[in-house]
């Protein structure tokens, strides 16, 4: 029996150590990395962070710029391996088995690349794009300056326009992705589009949202808002989240105590952690998605800028940016587990080592 539990105790201190957090420091223009709750290095010398974006794909890590350079990075030796400017400011991209698709803002392009950052093909849009998505052989997105949603097809290795979409809704700002399901937010409609990427079908689907407030941060789109059953939508301009079920069914809307950005789930579905912008900044608010309700409201010493659940273990890792930190709480018991210290932190991000 004293066997097992120690067997036990080393698979889970493995399994835990296998958990490798990156941190984006906007200020310094690096990377953070912590391991087990420590410091262990930093990747320097990576250009405008500001809305920074790391994705990993197998053993490599890819990370875009504000200013425009995409830079392929080794997330097990911390080393910045080689970097390509691909636009003036980029705001997305995807990494798939063969090509890498970047979003411009400008220059108002689409450039699509190889996994060693050569530059294949670079499609011209006259516009800000944003909310890039892949599905089977297409790549979406959304045109923010002309209001129009554009699906490229890829026929022997190059992309084209196979089907645009025009007044879509006002100023699309983001995007996520359910299986077939593009789903795109409007800054200035009541509104989300839903593209069925099968059928080529586009619906509107109305959100129980006022939209009276101004706003300082606009929401964020992303995977870690859609659960098997759910899907998460964070209003414009009013104190509340919509929750659909996976036809669009509105199930609840859930009142909140600000203007919210990011929703993110637990990785087993039962929490929603959302963060805010304006004076709720430092706050974050928990829903317990089998009671429909917010259950936990926790404030910080300082904006919180990004929240990240703990694939492994029932944690919640949070970026504390005035207060130059990274706070990783307990959610059995919820308190503070453990704070590294990083120098102005946003975007957290998770590599599993093998």
């Amino acid at each position: 029996m004293k066997k097992f539990f120690a067997f036990l105790a080393l698979f889970v201190f493995v399994a835990y150590g296998k958990e490798r957090l990156f941190i984006i420091e906007r200020e310094t223009s690096s990377v953070a990395v912590v391991e087990d709750g420590k410091f262990i290095g930093r990747i320097e010398n990576l250009h405008n962070l500001n809305h920074a974006v790391i994705k990993f794909y197998g053993k490599k890590g890819y990370l875009i710029t504000r200013d425009g350079y995409l830079i392929k990075f080794d997330p097990e030796n911390l080393k910045a391996e080689k970097e390509i400017k691909v636009g003036e400011s980029s705001i997305g991209f995807v990494v798939d088995n063969d090509y890498i698709a970047v979003a411009n803002y400008s220059t108002k392009s689409v450039i699509i690349l190889d996994k060693d950052l050569n530059i294949l093909q670079q499609i011209e849009t006259d516009s800000r794009n944003v909310g890039i998505k892949n599905y089977k052989d297409y790549l979406v997105f959304a045109l923010m300056d002309k209001d129009e949603l554009w699906v490229l097809k890829r026929v022997n290795g190059r992309f084209n326009l196979f089907k645009r979409f025009k007044n879509v809704g006002q100023v699309p700002f983001d995007a996520m992705i359910k299986d077939n399901l593009y789903i795109v937010g409007f800054f200035n409609s009541p509104f989300i589009g839903v593209l069925n990427l099968d059928d080529m079908r586009l619906m509107q689907v109305f959100l129980l949202s006022e939209n009276k407030e101004p706003v300082l941060k606009v929401p964020h789109f992303g995977m870690w808002a859609i659960e098997k059953d759910k899907i998460v939508i964070p209003s414009v301009g009013d104190k509340s989240i919509n929750i659909f079920d996976n036809d669009f069914n509105i199930i609840k809307k859930v009142n909140t105590i600000g203007l919210p950005v990011f929703t993110v789930f637990s990785p087993d579905g039962k929490l929603l952690a959302i963060t805010f912008s304006g004076k709720e900044f430092n706050t974050i608010q928990i829903v317990d998605i089998n009671k429909m309700e917010i259950t936990k409201t926790l404030t910080f010493d300082g904006k919180i800028l990004h929240v990240r659940w703990s694939e492994e273990k029932p944690l919640l890792y949070i970026s504390v940016n005035d207060s130059n930190k990274v706070i990783c709480i307990d959610t059995i018991v919820w308190e503070e587990k453990f704070n590294v210290q990083i120098i102005k932190p946003s975007g957290i991000f998770l590599y599993k080592k093998e």
